[in-house]
């Protein structure tokens, strides 16, 4: 009997989460992220075992002390070789471990793995099995509600209970379907229409689980209707990413914190990651790419993207022009 991953608890880090999303949420993205919140959950870009056991390791898996609580994403279909991966990954001290099923990329379909493995879950079940087996940490699964034809109020309870008796304890549920063949990544992300009553109904269902939504939540106040309406957590996409304000700032009110930085002080807080990161011979845009957002939709975002997006990637460029980007934010706002 595989052993089973510790019980769902209300207050904790998954209320609120920021997706794993391949390029963008890279350790920088993530120290960026926990600036806002010092309580949600957030996730890699999505490794894959194979990488994890062949690859460059600490390159992959390294990550920053201040970035917890944070979740490894884990892609793959070979039981054995997932195990292997969590082994490896164990070291590095993530507080979960998370299986990717819900990707629809023709990459990851090429390699049997993401949003394909949604057809075999007795496959999804032996992987998380042999997972949780080598894992101190919680071992969790992202899914969409179906693929292509399925009939999604069949087949995701079905899928849900096999990975439960397999050990699972916490789902991530897109609430969309993805269609592998037809439409790209992007159109898997828009078109396939959002069904949230089957993922409240899921809750219900398995009311021992705790059971996350994702798929369209734009703002913190979606994202409070969703937890009000029973779910246990709401893990939000690329609006945390064009517009981290919407979601992440006073975020951490959602745990009766009052932590609540507005975006001035979420940048003079990034000032020393960025001062270590160029002393170390980084780049300012591998950092400021991931910034662009923080004041949209305000008087003078325009600027601030303008200036960071033109400097940033110039040779030898620093916090001045962090400082030179802010000021034509604040020549707009006076």
């Amino acid at each position: 009997m595989s052993k089973t991953t510790e019980k769902p608890n209300k207050n904790n880090a998954h209320m609120l989460s920021v997706a794993p999303m391949m390029d963008w949420t890279d350790r920088h993205c993530r120290h960026f992220h926990r600036q806002f919140t010092r309580r949600a959950m957030l996730y890699t870009e999505m490794v894959t075992a194979a990488a994890v056991i062949h690859g460059p390791r600490d390159r992959l898996l390294g990550h920053g002390a201040a970035e917890h609580p944070v979740a490894l994403q884990l892609g793959g279909s070979d039981p054995a070789e997932l195990a292997q991966a969590v082994r490896l990954a164990v070291p590095y001290g993530y507080d979960e471990i998370n299986l990717n099923v819900g990707c629809p990329s023709d990459r990851v379909q090429s390699g049997c793995f993401g949003a394909v493995l949604m057809e075999r879950p007795a496959l999804v079940a032996e992987c998380v099995a042999a997972m949780i087996g080598e894992s101190p940490v919680p071992v969790t699964v992202k899914c969409r509600i179906g693929v292509d034809d399925q009939v999604p109020e069949q087949v995701l309870p079905a899928f849900i209970d096999q990975i439960a008796q397999a050990g699972v304890r916490h789902v991530i549920i897109h609430a969309r379907k993805a269609w592998l063949q037809g439409l790209s990544p992007k159109e898997n992300r828009e078109i396939p229409p959002l069904d949230y009553p089957l993922v409240l109904a899921m809750k219900a269902a398995f009311p021992q689980l705790t059971i996350c939504i994702n798929g369209g939540v734009t703002t913190l106040a979606q994202a409070k209707d969703l937890l009000d309406q029973g779910l246990d957590g709401v893990m939000v996409g690329r609006a945390a990413y064009h517009d981290p304000g919407a979601v992440l700032l006073g975020a951490d009110a959602l745990w009766g914190d009052d932590f609540a930085p507005d975006a001035v002080q979420v940048i003079d807080a990034m000032r020393p990651y960025i001062a270590g990161h160029l002393a170390e011979g980084g780049r300012l845009h591998q950092i400021t790419r991931h910034m662009l957002g923080l004041f949209a939709g305000q008087p003078g975002a325009r600027g601030w993207r303008r200036v960071l997006s033109e400097g940033a990637t110039r040779p030898g460029a620093g916090l001045d022009l962090l400082d030179r980007a802010l000021e034509a934010v604040q020549a707009r706002a006076a």
